[in-house]
């Protein structure tokens, strides 16, 4: 059977966490089918130092090798698993919600160029943590490390679906757009929404479930 033989993951979202509105409403679903989805809280208890390397490696080692996989992942969490698929074999089938590729041409324009220079100086940068309700310091490390994880090396032919807002006003669509562009394997879905994707979770369910031949009710 299917569900028994496929382990399915979901990776949240920068700032956010396992309780987030997406996170909860995905992982209701699949367990009206009677599917575990596990939710790994990214944050390990210390968002100051998240990376998307740490990210990386803490998925990477609760997959077991011979299980395959699927993950679905919201913005970063998006990046990160399009990037599990790149590195590890057994993942099988990608769901990205609003992934944010080429999200550092996006979000450090919106800091300013006086803000990052203070960041690199000061080696920490208050951010707002939607899950944790308040302001947390992020080392400047992220920066560093995520310039490292670039679209281009993604090459990997793992069938993917992406689900995007039209209006998104964080990851513009476009960055969605041009990766697909050149990846005949990635198919990506084009919403009335923006990048919280809140107002059309009931149809991004039935694409999930018609991407995973999950079974309906």
């Amino acid at each position: 059977m299917l569900t028994d033989k496929l382990h399915y993951i979901y990776l949240h979202g920068f700032a956010s966490s396992p309780n987030s509105q997406k996170a909860k409403y995905i992982a209701e679903r699949f367990a009206q089918n009677q599917i575990e989805l596990e939710i790994p809280d990214l944050n390990c208890d210390d968002f100051r130092h998240l990376t998307i390397t740490r990210q990386l490696k803490q998925v990477a080692i609760t997959l077991e090798p011979h299980k395959s996989v699927t993950i679905i992942g919201s913005s970063l969490g998006g990046l990160t698993a399009a990037h599990l698929g790149e590195k590890l074999l057994q993942v099988k089938r990608l769901v990205l919600l609003a992934p944010a590729f080429e999200f550092l041409s996006h979000w450090l324009p919106n800091l300013g160029q006086e803000v990052i220079q203070r960041w690199e100086k000061e080696k920490y940068l208050m951010v707002h943590h939607y899950g944790e309700k308040r302001g947390i310091p992020l080392s400047y490390d992220f920066l560093t490390d995520a310039n490292q994880y670039q679209e281009k090396i993604l090459q990997r032919q793992v069938p993917t679906l992406i689900l995007h807002g039209k209006h998104d006003e964080v990851i513009p669509i476009e960055a969605s757009r041009n990766f697909t562009q050149k990846r005949s394997w990635v198919d990506l879905i084009e919403l009335n929404s923006n990048h919280a994707l809140g107002n059309v979770m009931m149809e991004i369910w039935q694409e999930i479930q018609d991407f995973c031949q999950l079974p309906k009710a």
